[in-house]
């Protein structure tokens, strides 16, 4: 396989959106890079295993931008199977043609040395994001860090510079293709197999990160997992969390960090223990009752010596291992998400304080009728599907949602009747909703809630508990959200609003809803285009637990989506 291509060309010219942004034009940078999606080879667990990867790399290449550049990744498809990839978390400011969603932004990259070149602008960003495949579950391989570090004309960080810094990816390794796991599961109408151990930066064990004593460390944490959220630690050490999801907070500190599949955390780490070895550990978090699997993985941080004797005694003594929580220890799952605030720009809020739209929508599991293609489903239980106010969403086969939005003409693609509340009002969050089947069937549907541009909407995210109450994490393609309040229960109006935090609430592209809970939202939606919001469990996917806004372009030119690319993907 050819070797990865890539470089940072500084132009001369500004692109439209720098001018917009009134970045100098001299530090203006385009980050090329070329993937290769192919087969990959590799041993793990005493096994080989053939998985799908780019440029020969497990993780894939790291991709490192600034603020105000532009990213242009050109992705050629060698692999046997269609390919899309998703930039999660950045904003895609009028290029929603590069947002990767498979038949919402694009239609897939076929086989055989097909290519389309991802290109948009780093707007008003800085963090850690990833990208990743967005078709079936090939993300489990196909996944790579996106560092953006602060533009030109912000040079520092908003906390003490660390001495360094590492990219830990967090994942799940599969001893069979992962494509099949997922094809099996649909056929069977049921859940897919387990994972059978997680990964660090793509490795079931054995990965290394030296420190020297005295010295900070930015660890740039990111949960590429398919299904599992996770508890992580290091023996010995404590950190202060400056960022998630790629938007800075209040320094929190904290000796555990919790992550969703889909999140990013930026932990400073004080290497400050005595000279030895210690494991980083990374373990299942369950909040689904009664589940009984769990995994946890290690990687081992050692410290620096001056001396060849005190390496030696180092060597010598016992690793310290964490002290990890209960797998399912939802108090410190929540203790952990709860806690983070937004850290303010200048000091004065952000958070818009009209609301425009509010929408309640419930989510979760739930069964429907077999479909002709589950030929091993129970056709008398039904299978598993999940859906959001009461419909599984289901992604179209001939056009993709937002070429089609662009035409004028959805039909036959999507309609826009996606409702503002549940159908249906019951008890959303007791066990006895999965004895009533009125509330437990669904069926399928592409149905999109059309936005005006620049209307601020607030979406009250309600968890059920049909077939059992779990933490889902919400991501939202297309825009950062506020998070103003979680809780446990039913919500009520007349109570939660007086917990809302309406002066430093934290950002996210991805909230982890409590199990039996919910969590109220915020944005405005001031990027045209179709951008859905579905469950970061992958395996709920597939049986339908997202939806998707379309958002009306804008009065003005430069609040309008151009004209899709000349190499853009059709059906």
């Amino acid at each position: 396989m050819n070797r990865p291509m890539y470089g940072r060309a500084y132009v001369l010219l500004a692109l439209l959106g720098c001018c917009c942004l009134g970045l100098p034009l001299a530090d203006a940078a385009v980050v090329e890079h070329t993937f290769h999606v192919g087969n990959l080879t590799i041993n793990r667990l005493g096994q080989r295993q053939v998985i799908t990867a780019v440029n020969g790399q497990f993780p894939g290449p790291k991709v490192e931008a600034r603020d105000g550049d532009t990213v242009v990744v050109r992705v050629v498809n060698y692999s046997p199977y269609n390919i899309t990839i998703h930039w999660h978390g950045v904003l895609q400011r009028l290029s929603g043609w590069a947002d990767g969603p498979n038949m919402v932004s694009q239609c897939p990259i076929p086989t055989g040395g097909a290519a389309y070149t991802y290109r948009f602008n780093i707007t008003g960003q800085e963090g850690t994001l990833w990208w990743h495949a967005h078709v079936s579950f090939l993300r489990a391989t196909v996944y790579g860090a996106l560092l953006i570090r602060p533009g030109p004309d912000k040079p520092h960080y908003p906390f003490p510079t660390p001495h360094g810094e590492a990219t830990l990816l967090f994942g799940e390794w599969w001893n069979t293709s992962v494509v099949d796991v997922e094809r099996q599961a649909m056929l069977t109408g049921g859940a897919p197999n387990n994972s059978v151990a997680l990964t660090i930066n793509g490795m079931t064990g054995g990965y290394e990160l030296a420190v020297r004593r005295g010295k900070t460390y930015l660890l740039r944490l990111i949960n590429a997992a398919l299904n599992y959220q996770l508890f992580f630690k290091v023996a010995g050490h404590a950190f202060t969390v400056v960022a998630a999801d790629a938007c800075y907070t209040d320094p929190y500190d904290t000796d555990i960090v919790v992550l969703a599949p889909g999140q990013t955390v930026d932990a400073l780490m004080y290497a400050n223990a005595t000279p030895d070895r210690y494991y980083m550990a990374a373990q299942v978090y369950q909040s689904l009752p009664n589940a009984t699997y769990t995994a946890t993985t290690t990687a081992l941080l050692r410290y620096k010596h001056d001396n060849s004797t005190a390496a030696a005694t180092a060597r010598r003594s016992l690793i310290m291992m964490p002290r990890m929580p209960a797998f399912n220890d939802s108090e410190t799952a929540q203790g952990f998400y709860g806690s983070l605030t937004g850290l303010l720009p200048d000091g004065k809020p952000t958070l818009p304080l009209h609301v425009d739209t509010r929408m309640l929508v419930t989510y979760g599991l739930g069964v429907m009728p077999c479909m002709p293609a589950q030929t091993l489903c129970n056709r008398t239980r039904g299978s598993v599907a999940a859906s959001m106010n009461n419909v599984s969403f289901q992604l179209p086969t001939t056009m993709s949602m937002l070429e089609a939005h662009t035409r004028g003409n959805v039909d036959g693609v999507y309609t826009r009747d996606f409702p503002d509340r549940p159908p249906v009002v019951f008890n959303f969050t007791s066990a006895s909703a999965s004895s009533n089947r009125s509330v437990m069937l669904t069926s399928k549907g592409t149905k999109v809630k059309s936005l005006r541009f620049n209307t601020t909407v607030e979406v009250v995210l309600q968890n059920t508990a049909i077939l059992g109450s779990e933490n889902h994490p919400l991501h939202l393609h297309g825009f950062n959200f506020y998070v103003l309040a979680q809780g446990v229960g039913n919500f009520h109006a007349r109570a939660a609003t007086r917990s809302y935090n309406l002066v430093n609430p934290q950002q996210r592209n991805t909230v982890a809803v409590p199990a039996g809970g919910w969590a109220v939202i915020r944005f405005t939606a001031d990027n045209p285009g179709v951008w859905v919001m579905h469950c970061h469990l992958d395996a709920h996917f597939p049986f339908g637990l997202a939806m998707a806004f379309e958002v009306d372009d804008g009065p003005t030119p430069d609040t309008v989506l151009p004209p899709p690319p000349p190499d853009y993907p059709h059906c």
